[in-house]
């Protein structure tokens, strides 16, 4: 029999070669096409992406340095490097180096001091007081003699009264004995009397005179004692105020001693009180709860500076936020409240920056505030806070931790976002609606 003339029927040949069979290469090829052509009209989340790091959204949840307040050497540390401590906790203990206070007993030496100063001011209160009776006394004894000499000058007004009308009476009389003398002289020049009665008048007259002469005289002389009493009384008057000025000065001199005594007791108070913190300042303490890091002395006895830094507290509570950088060209595309996702470093995530939504791993996150002024390395500084509306960030986050953000812009089909980057055209400028709406990414 001839083998060339027998044929085996074989399946593989039939499902290997298909000449027989119509092709679908090409059916293939237009479903993909189709479906290439629709995937174009998908929608796309235009974003912005940014390197930025873990920080707190407060100043006093940072790190801060603990300094020493006062210049000092090293006692004792109550605590190492990694320990945790509570607000209040003892850090490290200082002592002394200043000479100024290297007294145990400054404080108590010091409040000794002020106690003396009172007792000084006490004492010139005192004086100043009696300054205040003497000048009262002296007031009353100045009045007492004025009124004395005013009533002695009295007394003399009325006697020069007296003598002034027993002037006029003695006047009277001479000048009646005088006209009497006169005609007497006549009349005994024409012989009419005889002289013993012309001398008779004559000793009548003489003796007028002698009176009124004796009366003037009076008169003078008690002129001359109210003029003594006159100076008397500015005497009076004058040694009165002399002393009265005198007690008048010490009384404010006692004021100026009180006065310079309670600046110098106020000074010795506040020295209490500043040598009274001081001693306060020999313990350092936790600001707050935390972890010490950082310990940039060692040992025991080594000198500190005032202000010079001793450790780093890293706080344990934090709210944690992003700082990340934008470039110039982006600023205008962020606003506060807008939506940012984050891929942290160290937690896996599958991104896909088109689709947020169909992203896993990524935390969302809210733009709080973003700064005005551009940084030294060329950019804009962003603030990024958790969004409270969405799963929590993790608990492991540690300050400093890196952070990819992508900042959620406006929605787009995939054919102009695919136009836009041939184009090198940046991210459309968009307004947000509502802040507040989860969708932050939908635009005006």
């Amino acid at each position: 029999m001839d083998h060339r003339n027998y044929k085996i029927p074989l399946k593989s040949l039939d499902v290997i070669y298909l000449q027989d069979q119509e092709s679908k290469v090409r059916y293939w090829f237009y479903g993909m096409i189709s479906l290439l052509g629709l995937s174009l009209f998908l929608p796309w989340t235009q974003n912005i992406k940014a390197r930025g790091d873990i920080t707190s959204l407060y100043q006093e949840q940072r790190p801060q340095n603990i300094n020493s307040p006062i210049p000092g050497k090293i006692v004792k540390w109550a605590v190492k490097e990694g320990d945790f401590v509570k607000k209040g906790d003892t850090i490290v203990q200082i002592s002394e180096i200043k000479e100024d206070y290297l007294d145990p007993n400054l404080v108590s030496r010091t409040r000794e001091q002020v106690e003396a100063k009172k007792g000084s001011i006490n004492f010139y209160k005192g004086k100043a007081a009696t300054s205040v009776s003497q000048i009262a006394a002296l007031q009353e004894a100045k009045v007492l003699k004025i009124r004395q000499v005013e009533n002695k000058l009295g007394q003399l007004k009325s006697k020069l009264a007296g003598e002034q009308a027993e002037l006029d009476a003695v006047s009277n009389e001479f000048n009646l004995t005088k006209d009497q003398y006169e005609r007497q002289q006549k009349m005994f020049e024409q012989g009419l009397v005889s002289q013993t009665q012309l001398q008779q008048r004559n000793a009548a007259f003489q003796n007028s005179l002698a009176k009124k002469i004796s009366a003037e005289n009076k008169i003078a002389q008690t002129k001359q004692e109210m003029l003594i009493v006159e100076i008397e009384r500015n005497g009076v008057e004058q040694d009165y105020a002399e002393k009265i000025s005198k007690a008048e000065g010490d009384r404010l001199q006692s004021l100026s001693n009180i006065a310079a005594g309670q600046g110098e007791m106020a000074k010795l108070e506040n020295q209490v009180a500043n040598y009274t913190i001081r001693n306060g300042m020999y313990v350092i303490l936790a600001p707050q709860d935390g972890q010490i890091v950082q310990a940039n002395k060692a040992g025991i006895g080594e000198i500190l500076k005032d202000g010079e830094q001793i450790t780093v507290i890293v706080p344990t509570r934090v709210n944690y936020a992003v700082e990340m950088y934008v470039r110039p060209v982006d600023l205008p595309l962020i606003s506060v409240g807008q939506n940012v996702r984050f891929r942290f470093d160290g937690f896996p995530a599958i991104i896909f920056s088109g689709w947020p939504e169909n992203s896993y791993g990524t935390f969302l996150g809210k733009v709080v505030a973003f700064e005005h002024t551009i940084s030294p390395n060329g950019m804009f500084r962003v603030l990024v806070a958790e969004d409270s509306s969405d799963r929590p960030w993790p608990k492991q986050l540690k300050l400093g931790t890196g952070a990819q953000g992508i900042a959620l812009l406006k929605d787009v089909p995939l054919w102009y976002e695919l136009w836009r980057n041939i184009n090198g055209f940046p991210p459309d400028y968009y307004t947000q609606q509502n802040p507040d709406k989860k969708d932050l990414g939908k635009a005006k």
